[in-house]
Protein backbone atom coordinates (compact mmCIF):
# COMPACT_ATOMS: atom_id res chain seq x y z
CA UNK A 1 0.00 0.00 0.00
CA UNK A 2 1.56 3.54 -0.78
CA UNK A 3 0.56 6.78 2.20
CA UNK A 4 -2.73 7.20 0.77
CA UNK A 5 -3.79 3.64 1.23
CA UNK A 6 -3.68 2.47 -2.54
CA UNK A 7 -2.26 -1.02 -3.13
CA UNK A 8 0.64 -1.05 -5.40
CA UNK A 9 0.52 -2.35 -9.22
CA UNK A 10 2.23 -5.40 -7.59
CA UNK A 11 -0.61 -6.10 -5.11
CA UNK A 12 1.80 -5.48 -2.43
CA UNK A 13 0.30 -4.40 0.97
CA UNK A 14 -0.70 -6.27 4.60
CA UNK A 15 -1.57 -9.64 3.47
CA UNK A 16 -4.85 -11.29 4.80
CA UNK A 17 -5.00 -11.91 8.39
CA UNK A 18 -1.63 -9.24 8.37
CA UNK A 19 1.07 -11.90 9.89
CA UNK A 20 2.49 -12.24 6.33
CA UNK A 21 6.20 -13.12 7.05
CA UNK A 22 8.30 -12.15 3.85
CA UNK A 23 7.25 -8.32 2.32
CA UNK A 24 8.57 -7.72 -1.18
CA UNK A 25 12.41 -8.42 -1.67
CA UNK A 26 12.84 -8.63 1.83
CA UNK A 27 13.54 -11.25 4.57
CA UNK A 28 10.88 -11.77 6.62
CA UNK A 29 11.01 -10.26 10.52
CA UNK A 30 12.38 -12.29 13.55
CA UNK A 31 10.91 -12.53 16.76
CA UNK A 32 14.43 -11.19 17.95
CA UNK A 33 13.41 -7.85 16.04
CA UNK A 34 10.53 -7.63 17.97
CA UNK A 35 12.11 -8.02 21.04
CA UNK A 36 14.20 -5.37 20.38
CA UNK A 37 11.44 -3.07 21.58
CA UNK A 38 10.44 -5.33 24.89
CA UNK A 39 8.47 -7.92 25.47
CA UNK A 40 7.48 -9.89 22.37
CA UNK A 41 3.51 -9.56 22.57
CA UNK A 42 1.30 -10.56 19.93
CA UNK A 43 0.21 -7.06 18.99
CA UNK A 44 3.71 -6.28 18.52
CA UNK A 45 4.23 -8.56 16.49
CA UNK A 46 1.32 -8.42 14.16
CA UNK A 47 2.73 -4.75 13.67
CA UNK A 48 5.94 -5.84 12.64
CA UNK A 49 4.77 -8.65 10.10
CA UNK A 50 2.55 -6.20 9.00
CA UNK A 51 5.05 -3.40 8.25
CA UNK A 52 7.95 -6.25 7.04
CA UNK A 53 4.99 -7.39 4.61
CA UNK A 54 3.53 -3.29 3.47
CA UNK A 55 4.86 -2.41 0.13
CA UNK A 56 7.54 0.29 0.51
CA UNK A 57 6.62 3.14 3.00
CA UNK A 58 3.66 3.38 5.12
CA UNK A 59 1.75 5.47 7.60
CA UNK A 60 0.32 4.23 11.23
CA UNK A 61 -3.28 4.77 9.98
CA UNK A 62 -2.96 3.14 6.48
CA UNK A 63 -1.47 0.06 8.68
CA UNK A 64 -3.78 0.14 11.31
CA UNK A 65 -6.67 0.22 9.12
CA UNK A 66 -5.50 -2.94 6.68
CA UNK A 67 -4.81 -4.54 10.26
CA UNK A 68 -8.58 -3.98 11.10
CA UNK A 69 -9.99 -5.54 7.97
CA UNK A 70 -7.80 -8.43 8.04
CA UNK A 71 -9.37 -9.12 11.86
CA UNK A 72 -6.42 -8.14 13.83
CA UNK A 73 -7.26 -6.55 17.11
CA UNK A 74 -4.40 -3.45 17.37
CA UNK A 75 -5.16 -0.22 18.38
CA UNK A 76 -4.17 2.63 16.67
CA UNK A 77 -1.90 3.70 19.50
CA UNK A 78 -0.20 0.49 19.63
CA UNK A 79 0.41 0.70 16.22
CA UNK A 80 2.01 4.01 16.60
CA UNK A 81 4.01 2.81 19.83
CA UNK A 82 5.49 0.14 17.85
CA UNK A 83 6.36 1.81 14.34
CA UNK A 84 7.72 4.66 16.73
CA UNK A 85 9.86 2.00 18.97
CA UNK A 86 10.84 -0.36 15.77
CA UNK A 87 12.61 3.22 14.26
CA UNK A 88 14.56 3.84 17.34
CA UNK A 89 15.89 0.38 17.95
CA UNK A 90 16.79 0.46 13.95
CA UNK A 91 13.81 -2.10 12.83
CA UNK A 92 12.08 0.60 10.49
CA UNK A 93 12.87 3.25 8.69
CA UNK A 94 11.08 6.61 8.97
CA UNK A 95 10.49 9.59 6.22
CA UNK A 96 7.97 11.98 5.87
CA UNK A 97 5.58 12.79 3.67
CA UNK A 98 4.94 16.84 2.02
CA UNK A 99 2.16 17.13 4.32
CA UNK A 100 4.79 16.31 7.14
CA UNK A 101 3.42 12.84 8.37
CA UNK A 102 5.78 10.03 9.31
CA UNK A 103 6.04 7.05 6.70
CA UNK A 104 7.44 3.65 7.90
CA UNK A 105 9.38 0.72 6.40
CA UNK A 106 10.72 -2.31 7.60
CA UNK A 107 14.79 -2.26 8.10
CA UNK A 108 15.60 -5.86 7.46
CA UNK A 109 19.21 -5.44 9.01
CA UNK A 110 20.38 -3.10 11.28
CA UNK A 111 22.02 -0.33 9.09
CA UNK A 112 21.12 2.82 8.88
CA UNK A 113 19.75 3.63 5.00
CA UNK A 114 18.79 6.44 3.05
CA UNK A 115 16.09 6.66 -0.21
CA UNK A 116 15.93 8.67 -3.40
CA UNK A 117 12.41 9.25 -3.00
CA UNK A 118 9.78 10.02 -6.27
CA UNK A 119 7.76 13.29 -5.11
CA UNK A 120 5.61 11.82 -8.05
CA UNK A 121 4.05 8.33 -7.38
CA UNK A 122 6.36 7.37 -3.63
CA UNK A 123 8.51 5.02 -5.20
CA UNK A 124 11.65 4.66 -2.84
CA UNK A 125 14.88 3.33 -3.53
CA UNK A 126 17.54 2.57 -1.55
CA UNK A 127 20.79 4.49 -2.15
CA UNK A 128 24.22 3.68 -1.52
CA UNK A 129 24.78 6.51 1.11
CA UNK A 130 28.53 5.89 2.85
CA UNK A 131 29.55 8.99 1.47
CA UNK A 132 26.91 11.20 3.62
CA UNK A 133 27.92 8.84 6.68
CA UNK A 134 31.49 9.70 6.46
CA UNK A 135 30.65 13.13 5.90
CA UNK A 136 28.36 12.97 8.96
CA UNK A 137 31.03 11.57 11.24
CA UNK A 138 33.78 13.94 10.02
CA UNK A 139 32.01 16.77 10.61
CA UNK A 140 30.96 15.61 14.25
CA UNK A 141 34.52 14.53 14.76
CA UNK A 142 35.46 17.89 13.90
CA UNK A 143 33.73 19.77 15.82
CA UNK A 144 34.22 17.48 19.11
CA UNK A 145 30.89 15.56 18.92
CA UNK A 146 29.79 11.98 19.99
CA UNK A 147 26.67 9.98 18.78
CA UNK A 148 26.15 12.18 15.50
CA UNK A 149 22.92 11.66 14.04
CA UNK A 150 21.35 13.28 10.77
CA UNK A 151 18.65 13.40 7.99
CA UNK A 152 19.19 13.59 4.63
CA UNK A 153 16.37 13.41 2.05
CA UNK A 154 16.92 12.86 -1.57
CA UNK A 155 13.70 13.31 -3.55
CA UNK A 156 12.92 13.61 -7.36
CA UNK A 157 11.16 12.11 -10.36
CA UNK A 158 11.63 8.79 -11.01
CA UNK A 159 11.31 7.54 -14.83
CA UNK A 160 8.09 6.25 -15.00
CA UNK A 161 6.51 9.87 -14.08
CA UNK A 162 8.81 11.26 -16.09
CA UNK A 163 7.76 8.91 -19.14
CA UNK A 164 3.68 9.35 -18.10
CA UNK A 165 3.82 12.52 -16.76
CA UNK A 166 2.25 11.31 -13.36
CA UNK A 167 1.43 13.41 -10.85
CA UNK A 168 0.21 13.34 -6.97
CA UNK A 169 0.75 10.05 -4.76
CA UNK A 170 2.53 9.41 -2.16
CA UNK A 171 5.42 7.55 -0.77
CA UNK A 172 5.65 4.05 -0.78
Amino acid sequence: MDARGSTAATDGGVPAGGTGVDGPGRGGPELDDVSTIGRPTRQRTTVLRALAAADGFVSAQILHAGLLSDGARVGLSTVYRALTAFAQAGRADVVRDQGGERLFRYRPGTGHRHYLICRQCGLSVPVDSSLVESWAEHVGADADFADVRHTVELTGTCSGCRSTGASGGGVR
